[in-house]
């Protein structure tokens, strides 16, 4: 089985496990409502919505905090998950990072670093992306994830949302 919480270690980010006490300051970044803006949940900006979002990353088990280690400071967070995974996969998802980290290293440098993990446990890899949040979409394909035909239909403040899948399947 897959340790979800693992502390991760890169030249430009540190992933660890999430605590309770991590709230403020990561809510501090959440609050800039341009992070979701072509997000589904474009309303997450918002404390309460972001308590629930927390909240659900606490109880999940696999959500971690991305630290910049130049500066310590709580840059984003992204999460481990089986629930939406078949046979063989991890779910990488519900990442954001502070729009001051935007552009690619930040997020390239913490995929790579969970990638690697979860390919010590797994074979495969999956992302799910709101089918229109083409920011993402491109984000997930810059890091070499390809669209499969499989997608996850939701339910999203009252709202039918489609997201695509996709995957990045572990080296050979």
């Amino acid at each position: 089985m897959m340790d979800r919480q693992p502390r991760l270690t890169g030249e430009l980010i540190a992933l660890r496990p999430a605590t309770p006490d991590d709230f403020d300051a990561l809510y501090a970044v959440a609050s800039d409502p341009l992070i979701w803006e072509v997000h589904p949940a474009h309303d997450r900006w918002r404390e309460p919505v972001f308590r629930r979002f927390f909240d659900d990353g606490l109880t999940s088990g696999g959500m971690l905090i991305a630290i910049d280690r130049a500066s310590g400071a709580v840059i984003g967070s992204s999460r481990y998950d089986f629930g939406r995974a078949e046979a063989g996969e991890v779910e990488i998802g519900w990442t954001f990072l502070a729009r001051s980290h935007w552009g690619g290293r930040y997020n390239a440098e913490m995929k790579a670093l969970m990638l690697g993990h979860a390919f010590a446990a797994v074979d495969r890899v999956i992302f799910l992306v709101g089918d229109t949040n083409i920011r993402s979409r491109k984000a997930v394909e810059k890091i070499g994830g390809y669209l499969t035909s499989r997608e996850h239909h939701a339910e999203m403040a009252g709202k039918p949302v489609v997201h695509v899948v996709y995957a990045i399947d572990r080296p050979l």
